[in-house]
């Protein structure tokens, strides 16, 4: 077991897209794919840990949570606004899709300096995002990675808006 986990965080790391076509059709796969969304998180938290300790208990919680509801916002996105002929989708598939294209996020361990943090936390974003875009484009069977692409910028406005919505009305509180 611990194995094929180990097996799998490497493969999309190296964004191998028959990984990603793996996880989208096992349902067993969706525990794995959150333990890699705690673990980059946990990551990021040693990495900035000069900024302070609440980042490193707050970021797992914060992380899955996100994880959960950015799944949503892109079957939203992918699936009703922007579907082609063959996407099909579910909200599992894509929580499974994108929780392994959060594995590029462990490198951000090595941030224990601010000048290591800033190059790992941006290499890790851009990495993030391109294992991001082929996640979305196994999840929803999209022909193009262009279009996976668009539907994740798309989905980023999107929950970008909305936080700034919440952050808006809860100012006051």
């Amino acid at each position: 077991m611990l194995k094929l986990f180990l097996n799998r965080v490497y493969r999309a790391i190296k964004i191998e897209i028959e990984l990603y076509e793996e996880v989208e059709k096992d349902r067993n796969a969706t525990i794995q794919a959150g333990m890699v969304v705690v673990l980059s998180s946990l990551a990021a938290g040693v990495g900035a840990l000069q900024m302070g300790m609440s980042n490193f208990l707050l970021a797992p919680v914060m992380s899955l949570l996100s994880w959960y509801v950015w799944a949503y916002v892109i079957y939203f996105v992918g699936v009703k606004m922007f579907s082609g002929p063959k996407t099909k989708s579910s909200h599992g598939e894509l929580l499974r899709t994108i929780g392994f294209s959060s594995a590029p996020g462990l490198i951000r361990v090595f941030g224990v300096t601010p000048d290591l943090m800033t190059v790992t936390f941006i290499g890790s974003a851009f990495w993030m995002l391109a294992c991001m875009v082929v996640a979305v484009k196994s999840a929803l069977d999209y022909d193009s990675l262009w279009k996976a692409f668009g539907v994740v910028i798309i989905a980023w406005f999107f929950q970008a808006f909305f936080l700034l919505l919440v952050i808006i009305l809860f100012k006051g509180f």
